[in-house]
């Protein structure tokens, strides 16, 4: 079998690494870029630390931040006209994954025009050319959209999630800066962290794996399953960094070997719901490793020592169980809702939510094969 593993030419790490934007883009010749980014984040400054670093550099920028948490194809049309009207030359995003998703998608429709109609870019598709050089800044510890080849944008249209997969839309620069990272609120930094966390335990069991991407998920998962509650409820700077590198890791892994269906599943709460994809990752990844630990206890068992729990003399049942509850407790730590009732799901829509997951394109990834049935009691055990 032959593997690939698809990464960003450059990355940065460390507080203040932000600094190095400056001279990325000039030894790259760029003079004028297009900063994508949202309200909140200039509302608060954090925005503003990467603009100051862009006129320190006298680079010419624009800017456009009315990225939504669950960005929308009309999102991408706005953002990209600014981008076209501007005749930028490169990208700087800095967010969350919604930003740097919504900045992906206007970097490939930049270079390749024909896929001007968004909902072109749905699924794996293999554009001509790659995108305008992209530069990303992550704000949360949670996507690392920063270094996947992947993105999500919603058709409010046909309210689904599409899942975009294109090597030529990866950032050819990340810029992993935890000062970007340490003005989280509470709940943004749990919802994200556990984002990242289901990020390694999906990407560790999915049908696809392998050594290298292996090796990325269970030092991904010791970091975080270490460092969360102290990040997100304490604000500890030493545990923010570690969450900030945590994440990338678990993205270098994940981008190259796919997920599984927690995260078709949370695609649809977000589509229909609007809600937050870290929370509905977070809250359906308990029922979801119970349904997996069926076909591969073994693999629990080094997820288990990654979190540095006793999995001596326990039987294949009592191994899943420990690890799903060593999860939930960490998140009831975080002050994450346990249930989809908790965050207004109707529960009638359930089987509606799971027609969708099934022909989501992170389902064939799943280590267990699912039908509609499971992904409705999978639905209403979280409910």
């Amino acid at each position: 079998m032959v593997n690939r593993i698809v990464l960003n030419e450059t990355s940065y790490f460390g507080r203040g690494s932000r600094a190095k934007l400056g001279e990325e883009l000039k030894s790259r010749g760029i003079e004028k870029v297009l900063v994508v980014t949202d309200f909140s984040l200039m509302q608060n400054n954090v925005s503003r630390m990467v603009i100051d670093v862009l006129e320190s550099a006298g680079i010419t920028y624009f800017v456009y931040l009315h990225v939504k948490p669950n960005p929308t194809v009309k999102n991408v049309q706005d953002g990209l006209m600014l981008g076209q009207i501007s005749n930028v030359d490169a990208i700087v995003a800095v967010g969350g994954g919604s930003v740097i998703d919504t900045a992906k998608a206007i970097s490939i429709i930049m270079t390749n025009p024909e896929h001007s109609n968004v909902v072109s870019l749905n699924g794996a598709v293999e554009t001509r050319n790659k995108g305008l050089p992209l530069f990303a800044l992550p704000t949360t510890a949670g996507t690392a959209a920063e270094v996947t080849i992947n993105y999500v944008i919603t058709d409010e249209n046909e309210m689904k999630k599409m899942v975009c997969v294109d090597v030529h839309d990866i950032p050819v620069c990340a810029i992993i800066d935890p000062d970007l990272m340490q003005g989280m609120p509470q709940q943004l930094a749990a919802t994200t962290g556990m984002d990242a966390l289901t990020h390694a335990m999906e990407g560790y069991i999915t049908k696809a794996a392998w050594l290298i991407p292996d090796m990325f998920h269970i030092n991904a998962m010791a970091l975080i399953y270490k460092n969360l509650e102290k990040a997100a409820n304490e604000k500890d700077t030493v545990a923010i960094e570690k969450m900030a590198y945590a994440q990338y890791i678990a993205g270098m892994g994940f981008s190259n070997v796919g997920l599984g269906i927690v995260h078709s599943m949370a695609h649809s709460l977000g589509a229909f719901f609007d809600t937050p994809h870290g929370l509905a990752n977070a809250i359906l990844l308990p029922h979801v490793l119970r349904f997996n630990g069926k076909v591969c206890p073994e693999l629990f068992e080094n997820m288990g020592r990654a979190f540095n729990l006793d999995m001596d003399n326990l039987n294949e049942e009592e191994t899943v169980e420990k690890v799903v509850s060593a999860i939930q407790e960490l998140s009831i730590k975080l002050k994450i809702p346990q249930t989809l009732k908790e965050v207004g799901i109707p529960k009638e829509m359930i089987p509606q939510l799971a027609a969708q997951a099934l022909n989501d394109v992170c389902t064939p990834g799943n280590p267990r094969e699912v039908t509609i049935d499971d992904l409705i009691s999978i639905y209403e055990s979280a409910y």
